[in-house]
This record gives C-alpha cells, structure tokens and sequence, in this order.
C-alpha cells in the first residue's frame, strides 16, 4: 500500500515537472516572438507547417483543400508577419463519359487562402502575426507542352482586416476580397497569371544561425 501510494506520488511529481517545463518554454517562444525575434518565428511557423503536413484533414476542410494547405512553403519572415506560397490546381469529375473541370484553380485558390488566412492568423501557437501574406500558384501549359507555375493570387491578410472577416458566413471570394486580394481572371473566369514582387533572399548564413539557434527556455 504505501509503494503504491509512493508510485502514484513520484508520477505525479513527474507529470507537473513535465507540465512545468513545457508552460515555461511555451512562454519564453510567446515573449521571444511578440518582440520580434525572427528566427524563433522561423522556428515556430515551420514547426506549425510541418504539422499541418502530417496531421489528419479536419472533417470540415474539403479534400482538396486540406491538400493545398499541405503545399504550403514559408518563404518570408518578419517581426510581425510572414509569406508562403502554396499550389492550387483544378478538380474534375467524370460526368456522362467525360472529364469536366468542376473547381477551377482560381475557385480552389479562393478557398485556400481564406483557410490559409484564418490558420496563420489564428492556429500557429504562441504566435500572433500582425499580418499574412499567401500567393498562390498553379501550372501553366505552353502550346509545345512544357509547364511553369505561375502565381494567380496574392492576398496580404492584416489582423485588423481581419477582425471584419465573418469567417463562418461568408464566401471564400467574399473574405478574399475584403482582405485585398489581388488576382486577374480572363474570359469565363480562367484565371491569369499575375506579377509579384519576388522574395527577398535571405542575408547569407541567415538560415545556418536559424538553425543552429537554441530554442527559447532550453538549457545552453
């Protein structure tokens, strides 16, 4: 009886340390992040990316667009807002014989940067981005046959635009465009290629000291 109750005690010792350790790096990631330290934000975003790649699609989030959201790329960070770029492409169904694009890129790309949107802003744990910036690409074809990836769509979602967005209600062409979407569609709604400023490169060894960094609250 009284090695059982010690047992039951040791764990619980063991389970609060653990709890303990975990509160205290959780908040010295918030504290590093909300002062702008960039490569913990690196460090946070690419852990969050790296879980939406791995884990199991919501049952709210639609196929094809839990899809996209694994496409997802970092491409730029800064104090208080980040960039990916992400893929879209079209989905077709097989009616009456025959192949019909049912979801263009630019629809799937309008619905994947609304979900993008709100994940950034609102999902990445212990981070709170004053805004974020999604392109999205797809693939062109060129009459010879070769293909390229061409952005269609470039949204830069403030937090205070944000705050507008009724995000259970409206369309994802209605929560993109009072984010300030930028896209170009052409004839029947096919969407054009569209010109953005290319990121900036890195400093260079930027990347190395990111990695090499210890993480906030661990033991140097």
């Amino acid at each position: 009886m009284q090695w059982g109750i010690l047992v039951i005690g040791v764990i619980f010792l063991v389970v609060g340390y653990m709890v303990l350790q975990g509160t205290r790096v959780a908040l010295a990631w918030r504290k590093a992040a909300a002062a702008g330290d960039v490569d913990v934000i690196r460090q946070i975003l690419d852990d969050a990316l790296a879980s939406w790649r791995s884990m199991k699609r919501p049952k709210e989030v639609p196929p094809e667009i839990w899809r996209g959201v694994q496409t997802v790329e970092l491409i730029e960070v800064g104090p208080e807002n980040a960039r990916v770029s992400c893929q879209a492409e079209s989905e077709y169904r097989l009616v009456d014989g025959r192949w019909v694009e049912v979801v263009s890129p630019l629809q799937e790309g309008f619905a994947l940067t609304a979900r993008l949107a709100e994940m950034l802003l609102y999902d990445v744990p212990n981070l709170n981005l004053a805004a974020a910036r999604i392109d999205v690409y797809t693939t062109f074809r060129d009459p010879e046959g070769s293909s390229r990836r061409a952005c269609i769509l470039t949204t830069t979602a403030s937090r205070q635009e944000a705050r507008a967005v009724d995000w259970e209600s409206w369309t994802p062409v209605e929560i993109v465009d009072a984010l300030g979407g930028r896209y170009r569609p052409g004839e029947g709604g096919v969407a054009l290629p569209i010109e953005i400023d290319e990121p900036k490169a890195p400093p260079e060894g930027a990347k190395a000291s990111a990695q090499a960094a210890p993480r906030p609250g661990a033991e140097t």
